[in-house]
């Protein structure tokens, strides 16, 4: 849900003012679906997937749960490793 209603906001959609809302409603519970991961996990990957100027947030919440975790992230895609360059957290295996 929250990389649909990034999405929508990115491509002017809908209002940024509206997905924020949509946004809130669903960390406060409000739609039901259940959410695992460490707590900001998902609000961290909306905020970087702004950072980053990504309309989606799939990739961001890989991101996102590297800088949590205070690890690396290894990926072989080389879009996601360039997209993220200037984190310097975000490796191929190459670079380990």
């Amino acid at each position: 849900m929250p990389s649909v209603l990034h999405e929508l906001a990115f491509r002017g959609d809908i209002s940024r003012t509206l997905a924020d809302l949509a946004l809130q409603r669903f960390l406060a519970g409000e739609i039901n679906v259940e959410e695992r991961g460490p707590t900001g996990l998902t609000a961290a990957a909306f905020g970087l997937a702004d950072e980053l100027g990504w309309a989606k947030t799939y990739d961001a919440e890989y991101v996102a749960l590297a800088r949590i975790l205070a690890c690396r992230l290894v990926t072989l895609d080389g879009r996601l490793r360039r997209g993220t360059a200037r984190l310097g957290f975000v490796v191929t295996p190459r670079e380990l």
